[in-house]
């Protein structure tokens, strides 16, 4: 006997006129990530990196937020003494066709007749900032690999991603096309060529020592070099 399905034409497999949901592992480009992503409130961190979208886990203490918190507070310090420069957490961050990405950290100079970063008129951030900071849990993220890649094809002067379970810092810096993966100097000390003054006491930040981090912050806010940053970006 046939066996008819009384199946109203508009359900349930009728087209949605609302945009689809971001999910980890879409392929897109820029302009349907972002109609995608504005569609869905919902949802409130994802990326778009070489043209893969994804969508963020939820975060914890210990292996995110709590030594994000200690950089940004780090960052901060800086900034307060530095004017020319600014700084934001999980920005929005348009590199180019391929990549939409939420940094966790970022910095760039503002103060400069061709600036290398700037935010547009809907408030999102364009080009490649001075300092990008990700934290990850491992080190078989894609922080280490295709956000790696993307940066450094966009010029990052530099890129630091600090993996919290394996304890690991990896500070690069762009030259000549490539990055180089810098080293502490003889005293454990970060200092950054991009932005001179910018110490990072490496073994004081794993130790979850605030107050010994903002210290070796101040001293590079004290240094020649800092003094010298200031005045060539008031020339600027």
């Amino acid at each position: 006997m046939a066996i008819t399905l009384d199946i109203a034409p508009d359900q349930p497999f009728s087209a949605s006129s609302q945009a689809p949901p971001l999910s980890s592992g879409d392929r897109l480009v820029r302009a349907e990530f972002e109609r995608r992503y504005a569609a869905h409130p919902e949802i409130t961190r994802a990326e778009l990196v070489e043209g893969v979208v994804y969508v963020a886990s939820p975060t914890h203490a210990q292996a995110h937020s709590i030594p994000h918190f200690h950089l940004i507070g780090w960052l901060a310090t800086y900034l307060a003494a530095t004017p020319g420069v600014r700084g934001a957490d999980n920005v929005t961050l348009c590199l180019d066709d391929d990549n939409v990405l939420q940094p966790d950290i970022c910095a760039w100079i503002e103060h400069s007749t061709q600036p290398r970063a700037w935010v547009d008129k809907d408030d999102f951030l364009h080009g490649a900032p001075e300092l990008i900071i990700e934290i990850a849990a491992t080190s078989a993220t894609y922080d280490l690999y295709d956000k790696l890649q993307a940066y450094r094809r966009n010029r990052v002067s530099e890129y630091l991603v600090v993996v919290t379970y394996e304890r690991m810092a990896r500070w690069h810096r762009w030259i000549d096309g490539r990055y180089v993966v810098v080293e502490t100097e003889s005293d454990g000390i970060y200092r950054s060529a991009a932005l001179p003054g910018l110490w990072l006491a490496v073994d004081r930040f794993w130790a979850g020592d605030l107050p010994g981090l903002l210290a070796t912050a101040q001293q590079g806010i004290h240094s020649p070099e800092h003094a010298q940053f200031i005045a060539d970006l008031q020339t600027k």
